[in-house]
């Protein structure tokens, strides 16, 4: 016999993805300069020059057994500890490597944290518009998925939050700067929502914690402060990803972090580490870990986002669409002309241009558009964005 839920999960595909998959089978038919595919946050821009380097040395110049063999399940020392120098330094922290444990990018980590966090009735709230695999990460490792639904500028809905929270509530996930809005929390939305916290975890008896997905956590722009959440509020389990900082999304490396301040933190962070055990997610890749160890304080290069960034931005607004101007990730979240997001986003499908339904990220009345593009894609997709917009 199948399992039902995973079968459904393995036959309803990630509509992004097919979307992209669709891009690219229309590139061989009409050619790829008339497909203008937004859809999924593939970076652009290359990574850093120090990455590269790091690759090429290794390879070459390290001892090959070395290079590829199997680290401790929580990952090399020198590599969790090069990570907690980082965030020592630009924050103030006092991390060290046995708060880290490496994983195959955030999605591992966060599947990992949650599992741990698991435990009989228990409740996971996301505010929206939130990433959309975050519903089966919850619901598939033993939490509740709650929503909270989003307010008028994508910052926290204090209120609506606290109305959903639950003696069984475990965690609130928040990520930011986020996917698919581009909205970066302020330091004054979190000291609030850190304070709301602090107050129902006394009224309820137990910690609820913050679950940090921060994989764009150096993609800002305009000056735009990104607060380290663990300095806010110390029960917070950070969840990484270094795919979209250094441009390595086929890699798939990244760590969670559990501090030393949070409640219960060694439990925690041993909990973690045995979720990631039970699904199969220890050791991850010894290459990248090393490269991470050498590149842990290498920064993208932002100049050629923020280009795209407001390229879009500004053309788009110009013609009617409603937009939170992003601060950061790499992306655009758009109110549709007509209030449905899937049904713009076919809409637009028709004439090659390709953006994601807003329905799946908890909005149905918006679109995302990946920013992290060519200019050059961007100038020959305006007319169609154009000409949706007169056509609503």
């Amino acid at each position: 016999m199948i399992n039902p839920e995973m079968l459904k999960l393995g036959t309803e595909r990630c509509y992004i993805r097919e979307l992209a998959e669709y891009g690219a089978q229309q590139a061989k038919i009409v050619g790829r300069e008339h497909v203008y595919d937004f859809s999924i946050g593939n970076p652009s821009v290359p990574a850093p020059q120090a990455v590269k380097e790091a690759f090429l040395h290794l390879i070459d110049e390290v001892d090959a057994l070395a290079v590829h063999s199997y680290t401790a399940a929580p990952g090399m020392v020198e590599a969790r500890a090069a990570v907690a120098e980082d965030l020592n330094r630009r924050y103030g922290t006092d991390l060290r490597a046995e708060n880290f444990f490496f994983t195959y990018g955030a999605s591992a980590a966060l599947t990992a944290v949650i599992r741990a966090l698991a435990v009989p009735g228990a409740e996971l709230l996301a505010m929206a518009p939130y990433f959309p695999e975050y519903r089966p990460f919850a619901e598939n490792n033993g939490m509740k998925f709650v929503v909270v639904p989003a307010e008028e500028t994508f910052q926290i809905p204090l209120q609506a939050l606290e109305e959903r929270i639950t003696p069984h509530t475990q965690a609130v996930l928040v990520n930011s700067p986020n996917n698919p809005s581009g909205v970066v929390y302020s330091r004054s939305s979190l000291e609030s929502l850190a304070g709301l916290l602090e107050k129902k975890s006394r009224e309820i008896g137990h910690p609820i914690y913050i679950i940090a997905d921060e994989p764009y956590r150096e993609l800002v722009y305009d000056g735009t402060e990104v607060p380290f959440i663990p300095t806010i509020y110390p029960n917070t389990v950070v969840c990484y990803s270094y795919s979209k900082s250094l441009s390595l999304p086929g890699e798939r490396i990244g760590y969670f972090c559990v501090p030393d301040q949070a409640q219960d933190s060694r439990e925690l962070w041993d909990a973690a580490a045995g979720a990631a055990r039970a699904m199969g997610h220890i050791c991850a890749p010894s290459l990248q870990q090393r490269v991470v160890a050498l590149c842990a304080g290498c920064r993208p290069d932002l100049e050629s986002y923020d280009r795209s960034r407001m390229a879009l931005y500004t053309a788009l607004t110009a013609y009617g669409y409603e937009c939170i101007k992003p601060t950061g990730a790499f992306y655009m979240f758009v109110k549709a002309p007509e209030g449905d997001g899937r049904a713009f986003s076919d809409r637009a499908k028709a004439k090659n241009l390709l953006v994601a339904p807003g329905e799946d990220f908890g909005c149905p009345a918006y679109f995302r558009v990946s920013t992290c593009v060519d200019t050059d894609m961007i100038r020959r997709s305006l007319p169609v964005f154009r000409a949706l917009m007169d056509e609503a």
